[in-house]
């Protein structure tokens, strides 16, 4: 991924991506669990974490609850200038 900048902080994007991916792989277990999966997509230049749930996390009815009130809290504790995680399907 290539550095880009944005907005009045200048996210550097290249620099985020590692952290983003330790907190995703200390995340995955859990999900693997129960039977599903995360994928990381991309980093928005606004700091958006963009990913897909697949398995039975992609097709929970409670995914929207396990992205933002699991996944977003610990990818956000975890990587400074990460404003929000948001489901990807594409």
């Amino acid at each position: 991924m290539t550095t880009d900048t944005a907005g009045p902080d200048h996210l550097d994007l290249a620099a985020l991506e590692p952290g983003v991916l330790a907190a995703i792989d200390a995340i995955r277990p859990a999900l693997q669990a129960d039977g599903g999966d995360i994928v990381f997509k991309r980093i928005d230049p606004d700091g958006v974490v963009r990913v897909q749930l697949v398995g039975a996390c992609g097709t929970c009815a409670v995914s929207t609850m396990t992205l933002k009130a699991g996944v977003e809290r610990i990818i956000m504790d975890r990587v400074p200038g990460i404003t929000a995680v948001e489901e990807d399907p594409d």
